[in-house]
C-alpha cells in the first residue's frame, strides 16, 4: 500500500452530483458526494431492521481480522473505490489483482457491490485476477466469504402493479443498463452456484423482502417501508441518473422524468410493491492453499 494521492480526489461533477473518476468514470455510476453518504446510512439502518439486527449471516467466531469490500470490533480493513469512509481504509478495486497474503482474512464481506461487476461469472475462473477466488485464496482455512445484493427488480404480490407502473419501468430500464455494461444483476441460486464454484464449501443462501413504502400491516414491516420511502428520495435518482444518460443514451429531462415517475409510484399507498435482497455464505475448506484453487 502507499500513501493517496492528489488524483484519487478528482471526481467527475454531473447532474449536479459527485461521481466516481479515479478508476475510470463508468467503473461506478453512483453519486459518492455528501448526499450520498447520508443516504447509505440510512440504507445501513434499513438492512439492520430487515435482517434482525444481524450484520451478516456467518457463524463467526471471534474473527481477527475482517475484509469489508464496498465499506464490526475486530482489526477490519475497508476497501472502495474512492476514500469517503472512516477507519483502516485502501482505495482499492476488488475486480483487479488482489495484493493480501494467502489466508489472511477470517471474514470477507461485501454488499452492494454488484453495479460495479463486469459479469459475475467472470469472477472465479481467472485465478489471482479475480474477487472470489482471489477471496477464497485471502480467506483462512475455517472463514467466510459473505455476499448480499440486491434483487434489482420489484414485486407485487396482489396485482397493484400493472405493466405500466413508473417505477416497474425504472427498474427494468435500470436493469437494461447494468446488463448492457455488462454486469447482470445477481439472482438467489446464481449466487451460490457462485461461491460454490470458487471453492467454498457449506454454502448458504437466505433472502428478505423490502416493502417499498408503509403498506405491511405490522409496525415492523411498516417502519421499513417508510424508511425505504424515504431513502428513495434521493436513492432514485442516484442509481439511475448516470446509468440512464451514460449508458442507455438518455437525454438528461427523460432520465429526470423516469425517476420523477418511478419516485411518485413508490409514493403511491394503493401499490404493495416490495424489493428482494439475497445473503449468501461460504465456509473455506481447511487445509486449502493458493494451489489447491
Amino acid at each position: 500500500t502507499s500513501s493517496l494521492t492528489s488524483s484519487v480526489h478528482q471526481y467527475l461533477f454531473q447532474h449536479g452530483r459527485r461521481y466516481h473518476a479515479y478508476y475510470g468514470r463508468d467503473k461506478y455510476l453512483m453519486p459518492m458526494d455528501e448526499k450520498e453518504q447520508d443516504r447509505l446510512d440510512l440504507h445501513h439502518e434499513i438492512m439492520r431492521l430487515l435482517w434482525d439486527d444481524r450484520l451478516h449471516e456467518s457463524p463467526l467466531d471471534q474473527p481477527d481480522r475482517i475484509l469489508d469490500i464496498g465499506v464490526l470490533m475486530a482489526e477490519v480493513i475497508g476497501t472502495d473505490l474512492s476514500p469517503i469512509q472512516p477507519n483502516r481504509f485502501e482505495v482499492d478495486d476488488a475486480t483487479l489483482e488482489w495484493f493480501y497474503k494467502e489466508n489472511s482474512f477470517d471474514f470477507i464481506h461485501s454488499r452492494n457491490i454488484c453495479s460495479g461487476i463486469s459479469d459475475w461469472d467472470h469472477l472465479q475462473p481467472h485465478l489471482s485476477m479475480t474477487c472470489l477466488t482471489s477471496a477464497c485464496i485471502c480467506t483462512n482455512p475455517g472463514g467466510y466469504v459473505e455476499l448480499c445484493e440486491y434483487s434489482i427488480t420489484i414485486n407485487c404480490g396482489d396485482g397493484t402493479m400493472k405493466p405500466d407502473n413508473s417505477l416497474k419501468i425504472w427498474m427494468d430500464s435500470l436493469r437494461e443498463s447494468m446488463t448492457k455494461m455488462g454486469r447482470p444483476p445477481p439472482n438467489f441460486d446464481h449466487m451460490k452456484q457462485l461461491l460454490e464454484k470458487a471453492g467454498f464449501e457449506d454454502v448458504h443462501a437466505s433472502e428478505v423482502k423490502e416493502p417499498m413504502g408503509p403498506w405491511p400491516k405490522g409496525p415492523r414491516g411498516k417502519r421499513i417501508g417508510a424508511m425505504v420511502l424515504l431513502n428513495c428520495e434521493t436513492g432514485i435518482e442516484s442509481y439511475a441518473m448516470a446509468a440512464f444518460t451514460r449508458v442507455l443514451g438518455m437525454e438528461v429531462e427523460k432520465a429526470r422524468a423516469l425517476c420523477d415517475g418511478a419516485l411518485s409510484a413508490a409514493r403511491n399507498k394503493n401499490y404493495f410493491m416490495y424489493g428482494k435482497y439475497y445473503r449468501v455464505y461460504g465456509r473455506k475448506p481447511k487445509g486449502v492453499g493458493v494451489n489447491d484453487v
